[in-house]
């Protein structure tokens, strides 16, 4: 049961939903409970949907980039597209510790897509004659 949990992508999306979202809450909350809510929300939202599509974008880039290119092109693409998401949408809804909401779901966000392309590219040099 708890392995076919953790396969499960809305099990993902609730926990980045919860963690990040909780980190936007924590993030503003020297501006109050009525400044901080809508950053939390946007960003739990952003961060599940965003999770997937990492993980798609990463995939659909995988084998189109040769080389040492494909260590750091398609991470770098997934990490300006979301700087560049979470800007926009933390701007839009005017959330006051604009820098300090986004830092932390970018990093993890850029470090997940690292990684996962590093495993991507492995996957593909194990699989190849």
């Amino acid at each position: 049961m708890f392995a076919r949990l953790m396969k499960s992508s809305l099990v993902h999306m609730a926990f980045g939903f919860l963690l990040m979202g909780g980190w936007a809450l924590f993030a503003n909350r020297s501006h109050g409970l009525a400044a901080a809510w809508l950053p939390a929300l946007v960003q739990g939202l952003l961060s599940s949907v965003l999770t997937g599509l990492i993980k798609r974008a990463l995939e659909a880039m995988a084998g189109r980039i040769g080389g040492p290119l494909a260590f750091g092109v398609p991470p770098l693409v997934t990490a300006g597209s979301v700087l560049t998401l979470l800007v926009l949408a933390h701007t839009l809804v005017g959330t006051p510790e604009l820098v300090a909401t986004i830092a932390f779901p970018w990093s993890v966000s850029t470090l997940y897509a690292f990684v996962y392309n590093a495993v991507l590219i492995r996957g593909r040099r194990g699989a190849a004659p």
